[in-house]
């Protein structure tokens, strides 16, 4: 029987996309699924922490109307005999990241006829993300799944604020504080990164079941 492979293409700009993308690969691993991993990497990217909130003011308005951030070439071919290929990143501003906007540019003529699953981590507002990528990838020929999504959990305002905070690093470290009383932590939490092991598991079983 010819060997099931799942392909996934990412960009990871905090370390939370990266983070649910190592949990779904244990899944799919653990359960015989072989996985390739291609990282987007930019040419010139964000400083992280952002030097100044003027920094991170102009990025956000770059990302909110979709401009891109070119990225090196990939090292890999990606048509081929994938069961299925995971586009992976964070939601900016509403829409996807700038390197993956630049991968479709460059690359979507490659993801014809694939079966494409958009993972998307954000803060809270995902479905303009999800608009474009399906938008992309219909006009390249590829096959789209629904998506699989994780938003991050703490209630606003405290959510947008230790966005902000953590991007600036100027994050509250005392655990005691008032603040950390109301935001416990940024990003996704232990919970979700078993729920992301379990998709992969899910995931395999049903590319497994597939002739």
């Amino acid at each position: 029987m010819r060997k099931k492979r799942v392909l996934i293409i990412y960009y990871s700009f905090t370390g939370q996309t990266k983070l649910l993308l190592n949990r779904i690969i244990e899944g799919l691993e653990g359960e015989g699924i072989e996985v390739t991993v291609q990282q987007l990497t930019p040419v010139s990217p964000y400083d992280f922490p952002f030097k100044s909130y003027y920094d991170l003011l102009k990025a956000t308005i770059q990302t909110f109307f979709s401009l891109r951030s070119e990225i090196k070439p990939v090292e890999k071919t990606f048509s081929g005999c994938w069961s299925r290929i995971i586009l992976a990143g964070p939601t900016w501003s509403y829409h996807p990241s700038g390197p993956v906007l630049d991968f479709l540019d460059r690359y979507g003529k490659e993801l014809r006829d694939e079966c494409v699953i958009p993972l998307i981590s954000c803060r809270a507002y995902w479905r303009i993300h999800h608009w474009e990528l399906r938008r992309h990838l219909k006009k390249y020929g590829a096959r789209m799944e629904p998506p699989i999504v994780f938003t991050h959990l703490i209630r606003e305002p405290w959510r947008t604020i230790g966005l902000i905070l953590q991007l600036r690093g100027k994050m509250v470290r005392r655990e005691n504080s008032w603040f950390r009383k109301r935001y416990p932590g940024y990003g996704h939490n232990r919970e979700q990164t078993f729920i992301a092991l379990d998709l992969g598991k899910k995931l395999a079983q049903t590319i497994l079941a597939e002739e």
